[in-house]
């Protein structure tokens, strides 16, 4: 539409310049036929051998007036009809013309009038010669043929872009209607690609891109979910096979023995559901309240407040600023410190330095340690190595992908990096004013 309006304005335009052009030059011709014939009269004038009546077929009327105002010579149109005009060329030209409209000789009509002064021994004649004014339009098959020609070029541009736009804009009804029917269970397919590298290519390219990531989103969490509900079934399970069991003979059952176990079955659903609502929290992407945080004073008061399961050597540099959600952070240093305790032998050390414009903070076990090919792994949600199993059955296998979530959410990283001990546990966090 756009474009067929911009060609009606073209077309409107060209067809107003050329009636204009054109009607310039008829009425410059028309003006100059009319001199010629009044020319031809004068002739008449001068040799004394002018008719009553003239006869000039080529043009509207002519007017021979004597010097005292009378009419003596006129065209057979203008037989018993007054004066074309009562002007007069001035003195220093001997023509003039002019356009006038509804005179008394041509009432309806506009005429080009021409006054030609004729010099002769009795006065000046003077010999008025006129024709209708050239048509606003010029004539009736110019203006049909520019008409015509624009109705086409519009016709023409309209179904051309209609085509083109048609054709440019298919692939995006390609993928619009792909994107329609694809839903979150059936994330596998993938909309059209055009051929042309353009616009429409990139939007086609990042449409699949999203799709990619929101396949891997929804997997995740279907996974997520499945590993939620298994670790979530095997404390519940636990504790119906030890309430099943002591009710099938309550007298001779040993009840405290079975409080103790259900308590710690309930201790690891309540640490497993923890762990869920906090891992919510970050995949929601709360924001964390934001404080300055003095890391070797973090690590030393949650150091101060655990139970030691093995000695902890601790080298703290002090003034250590990072900016951070303290609590988040104390659980994160919670999270890599039971997993230290977990697999240490009988030490940990714990560090807290500077390096590279960043506050690092090390959790490292004299442990086995952890093989380059697995360290990747135990960052991913509910997974526990077998060594982790073999030392304490009761982890919930999300204490490390917490930690990672934590430090990425405060700018941070959380690795493992190579260690001559165990395994050694490494975040590191933008220092306060600066860039990590």
């Amino acid at each position: 539409m756009i474009a067929s309006i911009v060609m009606v304005l073209l077309c409107t335009a060209a067809t107003v310049f050329v009636l204009v052009a054109v009607r310039g030059t008829a009425e410059k011709y028309k003006t100059e036929e009319i001199v010629a014939s009044a020319v031809r009269v004068s002739y008449l004038v001068r040799r004394e051998r002018l008719p009553p009546v003239i006869l000039d077929e080529d043009i509207s009327g002519v007017q021979v007036v004597n010097p005292r105002g009378q009419i003596v010579s006129t065209s057979s149109e203008l037989v018993g009809r007054p004066r074309i005009a009562a002007f007069r060329p001035n003195e220093a030209s001997a023509q003039d013309h002019k356009v006038l409209c509804r005179s008394s000789a041509f009432p309806e009509r506009c005429m080009i009038v021409v006054a030609l002064r004729v010099p002769q021994p009795d006065g000046q004649w003077l010999v008025y010669a006129t024709d209708a004014q050239v048509p606003w339009y010029v004539n009736r098959q110019l203006f049909s043929a520019l008409i015509g020609s624009s109705l086409l070029l519009i016709l023409l541009t309209a179904f051309g872009t209609y085509q083109t736009v048609g054709k440019a804009l298919a692939p995006v009804d390609a993928i619009a209607d792909k994107l329609a029917v694809i839903t979150t269970t059936d994330l596998g397919q993938r909309v059209p690609v055009p051929k042309f590298d353009d616009e429409i290519r990139r939007l086609a390219e990042t449409a699949n891109q999203t799709l990619d990531r929101a396949e891997l989103a929804v997997e995740q969490q279907r996974r997520f979910a499945s590993d939620a509900s298994h670790d979530l079934r095997s404390p519940l399970t636990a504790m119906r096979t030890e309430i099943e069991e002591a009710l099938l003979h309550p007298e001779a059952a040993d009840w405290p023995k079975t409080g103790d176990a259900l308590l710690e079955s309930l201790d690891r659903l309540q640490a497993l559901v923890t762990d869920l609502l906090q891992i919510a929290r970050l995949d929601a992407g709360a924001a964390p309240k934001l404080v300055a945080v003095d890391l070797a004073d973090l690590a030393a008061c949650e150091l101060d407040r655990r139970q030691r399961k093995v000695d902890v050597v601790r080298e703290l540099d002090p003034g250590v600023l990072v900016t951070g959600d303290r609590l988040r952070l104390a659980r994160l240093l919670n999270n890599l410190l039971d997993n230290g305790e977990r697999h240490a032998t009988s030490m940990m050390i714990v560090k807290v330095y500077r390096v590279d414009g960043c506050g690092a903070l090390e959790v490292v076990d004299d442990g086995a340690g952890i093989r380059a090919s697995q360290r990747e792994v135990v960052f991913e949600r509910f997974t526990r190595l077998d060594a982790a199993r073999n030392k304490d059955a009761g982890g919930t296998g999300l204490g490390l992908s917490i930690a990672r979530q934590i430090a990425e959410s405060h700018g941070g990283t959380l690795t493992i990096e190579d260690s001559t001990l165990g395994a050694r546990f490494v975040l590191r966090l933008p220092i306060t004013h600066s860039e990590c």
